[in-house]
């Protein structure tokens, strides 16, 4: 059984709370992905399973409900152990942490809301947001805000399209490969920058490396 069949055969037993479900399971296990589960679930209130609105709602609900779990994480995580983590993975150290607290701190909202529209970071931007320990109340609104829009596009179109809401999962399955092409790219551009970084302090640590 695919995903899609998965996610149809549980919102069809549960309803409203099954979309619910999986978006809050998607929103904690981001390679579940949403561009599925969402047109799914417009596509099932178009058979007259459960109401539009009622979908909308739900998965909204559900949407906050992992990224508070999320949230909840990265303030259990904290900066301490984050930076001892860092310290002891190659090509990283506590520093690494320290500069991107500090560039979260200067964007934490502009991150959580515009963070919903991208694959992966939508769910772990939560994850800093509960290390620096963003006020809640200011978390969820902007998730609210964020997921709502994002969680209203893809179920309207599901719910639109009918039986052709595959169209959307193409659609958006190029758009997360474009993603993670840059992501792959910009990670392999860091790893070039940092190891050039320790040659060079490597060679001003040990003179006779130049020899």
């Amino acid at each position: 059984m695919g995903i899609d069949e998965w996610a149809i055969a549980i919102m069809e037993s549960l309803g409203v709370v099954g979309a619910g479900l999986l978006v809050a399971i998607e929103s904690l296990f981001p390679p579940i992905p949403s561009e599925i589960i969402l047109p799914l679930a417009g596509f099932t209130a178009s058979q007259g399973s459960f109401p539009l609105v009622g979908a909308i709602v739900a998965t909204t609900i559900g949407s906050l409900v992992g990224a508070l779990g999320l949230y909840l994480l990265g303030r259990y995580v904290g900066v301490a152990r984050l930076r001892r983590w860092a310290d002891r993975v190659p090509l990283m150290s506590s520093g690494d942490v320290d500069k991107a607290m500090v560039w979260f701190g200067k964007h934490d909202k502009v991150a959580v809301l515009t963070g919903r529209f991208v694959p992966i970071v939508r769910s772990l931007v939560s994850i800093p947001a509960g290390v620096e320990r963003m006020n809640l109340g200011l978390f969820l609104l902007l998730t609210l805000i964020g997921s709502g829009l994002w969680n209203t596009l893809f179920i309207t179109l599901g719910f639109l399209l009918g039986e052709n809401w595959t169209v959307v999962e193409g659609f958006m399955g190029q758009y997360s490969r474009v993603i993670l092409v840059i992501a792959v790219l910009a990670l392999a551009v860091i790893i070039v920058l940092r190891i050039r970084r320790h040659r060079r302090e490597n060679r001003a640590g040990d003179p006779s490396a130049d020899i």
